[in-house]
């Protein structure tokens, strides 16, 4: 079996101490590729240098909208330049919109499209972070597309009701799911999982947070992406290795991620 985390941050300090040690777990739970995702473009030098340790991972390059605030005209410029440098930068992201407590809101959205824009021209997907937002994420994605045309991507660490779920698989985009899922009360997420397609499917951990039943309340870590799947494949009544071959299979497809001969 096989399986790709498509939403890592190893990058993060409490990794450091023993991160050979997560990556041998990793292996031996089956995750064959990984995606780190990117908050900054600051992050980009040691996420590179990640790269160049684990050939296994691949990365992308954005502005969280919990940063927007350090959104200027270079700074875009920045992304693409970085995003153009490197052949494992799969994405751009993560992006999108976080109105949980947020009072920029305008701001946001305009960084949003700032990066939608690049991801187009580049002909990259994008990795979206949506909290508290999606009625609006969803408005300003069917404006978006109509004006400029599709731009593929993954709606990641998904949270949304199926209703939700639905508006943005109707704009194309593949739905990621963390181990949220499997919490006991997320009945609303476990909901929203049943109706995803198969070949709309993602998994992911989004480490070092929220890990899965059974390893809520520690760190998480790519190797828990297997939890994930062994849940969702549960929750869906299909067969673990059908779901992992249906996701790597989506991630790859998504990401354009090669197939890589075994690491060691």
């Amino acid at each position: 079996m096989q399986l790709i985390d498509t939403h890592v941050h190893i990058n993060f300090d409490t990794f450091e101490a023993d991160l050979e040690a997560v990556r041998d777990r990793w292996q031996a739970a089956g995750v064959v590729q990984l995606v780190h995702s990117c908050v900054t473009p600051a992050e980009f030098g040691k996420t590179q240098a990640l790269a160049n340790r684990f050939p296994e991972l691949f990365f992308s390059v954005g502005l969280h909208p919990l940063d927007a605030t350090l959104w200027q005209a270079d700074l875009g410029k920045q992304i693409w330049e970085l995003a153009t440098s490197d052949k494992r930068v799969v994405a751009i992201g993560e992006m999108g919109l976080d109105f949980f407590k947020a009072d920029n809101q305008e701001w946001q959205i305009e960084v949003f499209r700032s990066q939608l824009q690049i991801a187009r021209e580049l002909d990259l997907p994008v990795i979206i972070h949506c909290r508290d937002a999606a009625a609006m994420m969803h408005q300003v994605c069917q404006e978006f597309w109509q004006e400029f045309g599709r731009v593929r991507g993954v709606m990641h660490c998904w949270a949304g009701t199926p209703a939700e779920t639905q508006w943005f698989l109707d704009l194309g985009f593949y739905i990621s799911f963390s181990g949220v899922v499997t919490f006991k009360n997320a009945t609303q997420i476990q909901d929203s999982a049943k109706i995803v397609p198969i070949d709309k499917l993602l998994i992911e951990t989004d480490c070092p947070f929220l890990a899965p039943v059974p390893k809520r309340g520690k760190r998480n870590e790519p190797a828990f992406v297997s939890h994930v799947a062994t849940y969702l494949a549960q929750l869906r009544g299909e067969g673990l290795d059908q779901l992992a071959d249906a996701t790597t299979t989506n991630a790859r497809d998504l990401f354009k991620l090669p197939v890589l001969a075994a690491v060691v």
